[in-house]
């Protein structure tokens, strides 16, 4: 038997069943007497992240289940990105912190402070 996209996806994310959390409602919006009767609207929830998702696109509660777990698990791969990239970003920076400045920078920033040292020498009071 094939693997679902879904159970695959689950996989590949390291999401187990018993993490997630599925509750439904009455959806609002057009659908007449179905959405007034039945609870189509699905509200998944991870709980190890705590990220939730709300689905009622559908009058079908079937696709706003499949709905609500496509859009969860991109939410948590969204999340995992932003993580990562704010990790590289802090390595790059402190990478960038230890590197030592290349020998012509250097001669320029210390002529810069030799300059603004000869100005503020020449704000000194005169003594007579």
């Amino acid at each position: 038997m094939a693997e679902s996209d879904t159970a695959k996806r689950m996989k590949q994310l390291g999401i187990h069943q018993p993490d997630l959390e599925e509750t439904f409602a009455r959806s609002s919006g057009p659908g007449g007497q179905n959405v007034n009767k039945v609870s189509t609207a699905v509200t998944l929830r991870h709980r190890p992240s705590g990220l939730s998702v709300t689905v009622q696109d559908s009058r079908s509660q079937a696709v706003n289940r499949k709905l609500a777990r496509q859009r969860l698990f991109d939410a948590i791969e969204r999340v995992r990105e932003q993580r990562r990239a704010v990790e590289i970003a802090e390595c790059e920076k402190a990478r960038r912190r230890k590197s030592p400045r290349p020998p012509a920078l250097k001669r320029r920033i210390l002529e810069s402070k030799r300059k603004r040292a000869e100005l503020k020498k020449q704000r000194a009071k005169i003594q007579i």
